[in-house]
Parts: structure tokens; C-alpha cells; sequence
């Protein structure tokens, strides 16, 4: 191009962070970021700047926060803005067949998964728990489907043994960010990308976390509680009852046994407190009281040394 390309960001949390900065070391021009309007965060509830927004502020860029973008208003502000291309990244809001009009090289979108398996919004964790060896992000072009558009670039990733909802995905992130650039500069440098339609078999929903899923139920297999521990940090966190106890569980293994009555304790040292399950045990290495901190399971028996058993 003859001159900088000229796109709008949209984004709202942290995953979107390193994305803005993959098109802010290009040579784009960004005419705005779209971010959610703040919300209250914390205890006492303050109005709080998406993480989007304050990247966007320190880099000296023009923030728009509208409710919607289904009002008139909305779309006229966008399209004075005259973008070439919008680049949305877990924006959190619809866009509209006519939202999607205004650039007229369309919009782009970041996608945490290896479409079309994970659509929606939460493909991360749905990733995990559904046992997945690989996953990815997909560059798509979007259209009026929840993540049906065609793909424009495609990179995968192996998720390791041990990788927490958010180890990944800060692994993701810095993944898609690195595709976007890409994408970016192919575009720069006049080339078209191909466009390849999404496959129609195969397809996953990612519906959104629920904070009930967390609760951990004994009479499942420790291999689908371990995934669940994993998947759910660091949030809503895994939960479970031990010993009368409500905890919440952040780090566990899935271990091969027999089990007695599940829920019931099998062994409890410094290894760990395995725990009988519906098939094989979950040995809980780190663990948490309520009102407590994240605790070894060691130092949690040293508070409950009624528990100890080799």
C-alpha cells in the first residue's frame, strides 16, 4: 500500500493486550480502539479500565467504549472513522452484518482454537477439559455466524500435561499476536490472503464457564477432575469437599488405584492428599481454606493433622 493501512482495534481483556501491540509494531495506522465501557472490579467495586483500554491510553491511542454497536449513532462514529480494516480480538459485543460492512477490507478476528472445533467464547478452558492434545488460533475473516468464518492463517500448539486454563492462555495469546502481525504484514506488502472456508464436520461449542462446573464430583474419574482443576484456573478455580471441608483446589494428579468410597480419603503426607474418585484417585498437591491463601496440601495437613495417614 501507498500508505499506512488504516484500522480500528477492538479488544477488552488481557488476552487482546498483546495483539494491539502486534498491530501498533506494524505499519498501520490506528484510528481508534473499541474496548467494553468500564465495569466495577474488586471489592469495593470500583469502575475499572479494561486491559485493552489502558494499553490503549499509555500508547497515546483514541478509546471509543460504546454499550452497543447496534445503535445508528454507534455506527456512524465507527464509520467516520474511515477504517480499512477492523481487528477484533475477545471484543465481548456483536457486531452487526452492517458493523461488519464498514471497513472495506472487512474485519478481522483472533480466535483461540483450531476452527471449527471450539467456537464461542470460552475455547481455552473447553480445550482442556475435553482432554485435547493439540489446539491453536485461527486468523479468520468474520461474518455473521459465531465464528464461522473462513480462515485466513492457522497455527497450532501441543497443550502440555500441565497446562493450566492460564498458562495457555498466555501461551495463546502470544501466539495469535504473532499471526496477526503476520497477517498484517502479508497485507501490507499487497498480498491477498486465502480465505479457506471452515469445515462443516467437526464442530465444538465453547459455551461460556459457569462457576456450578467447578464443583468437583467424586464419583467421576480423577482423570476429568484433574482436567477440570487444570481448565479452572484461575477461574472460577476447582472445588471440592474433603474431610467435611469445603476447598478449593488449584493444583492436583490423577493417580491409578482402586476405589473405596469415592470422596474418601486414601492416602494424606507430604506428597500429596490422594483422594478416592468414581475411577483411579486425585492426589490434591495445592489447595486453599476459605478466607485462606493457595496452601501446599502438606501445609494444609499440618492445620488438620487428624488427616495424616501414610
Amino acid at each position: 500500500m501507498n500508505r499506512p493501512l488504516r484500522l480500528v482495534f477492538a479488544g477488552t481483556p488481557e488476552f487482546a493486550v498483546p495483539h494491539l501491540a502486534a498491530c501498533l509494531s506494524e505499519n498501520v495506522e490506528i484510528a481508534a480502539v473499541y474496548t467494553q465501557p468500564d465495569r466495577p472490579s474488586g471489592r469495593g467495586r470500583q469502575l475499572a479500565a479494561s486491559p485493552v483500554k489502558q494499553a490503549a491510553l499509555a500508547a497515546g491511542l483514541r478509546v471509543e467504549q460504546p454499550e452497543s454497536l447496534k445503535l445508528r449513532e454507534a455506527r456512524a462514529r465507527l464509520r467516520s472513522l474511515a477504517p480499512d480494516l477492523m481487528v477484533v480480538v475477545a471484543y465481548g459485543l456483536i457486531l452487526s452484518p452492517k458493523v461488519l460492512a464498514i471497513p472495506h477490507l472487512g474485519c478481522w478476528n483472533v480466535h483461540a482454537s483450531l476452527l471449527p472445533r471450539w467456537r464461542g467464547a470460552a475455547p481455552i478452558q473447553r480445550a482442556i477439559l475435553a482432554g485435547d492434545a493439540q489446539t491453536g488460533v485461527c486468523l479468520m475473516r468474520m461474518e455473521a455466524g459465531l465464528d464461522t468464518g473462513p480462515v485466513l492463517l492457522r497455527r497450532e500448539l501441543d497443550i502440555a500435561p500441565d497446562d493450566s486454563g492460564g498458562s495457555l492462555h498466555d501461551r495463546l495469546a502470544v501466539l495469535g499476536a504473532q499471526a496477526l502481525g503476520e497477517g498484517l504484514r502479508r497485507a501490507l506488502a499487497g498480498e491477498t490472503l486465502v480465505a479457506t472456508p471452515q469445515l462443516e464436520t467437526g464442530v465444538a461449542y465453547a459455551h461460556k464457564l459457569d462457576k456450578a462446573e467447578a464443583r468437583l464430583d467424586w464419583n467421576e474419574s480423577a482423570t476429568v477432575l484433574e482436567r477440570k482443576v487444570r481448565a479452572f484456573d484461575p477461574w472460577p478455580v476447582a472445588e471440592a469437599d474433603l474431610a467435611g471441608e469445603r476447598v478449593r483446589v488449584w493444583r492436583a494428579q490423577a493417580l491409578p488405584g482402586a476405589a473405596a468410597n469415592p470422596g474418601g480419603i486414601v492416602a494424606a503426607n507430604k506428597h500429596g492428599i490422594d483422594v478416592a474418585c468414581g475411577d483411579g484417585m486425585l492426589r490434591l498437591l495445592e489447595v486453599q481454606r476459605p478466607g485462606g491463601r493457595r496452601i501446599s496440601a502438606g501445609d494444609y495437613l499440618n492445620a488438620r493433622p487428624e488427616l495424616k495417614r501414610s
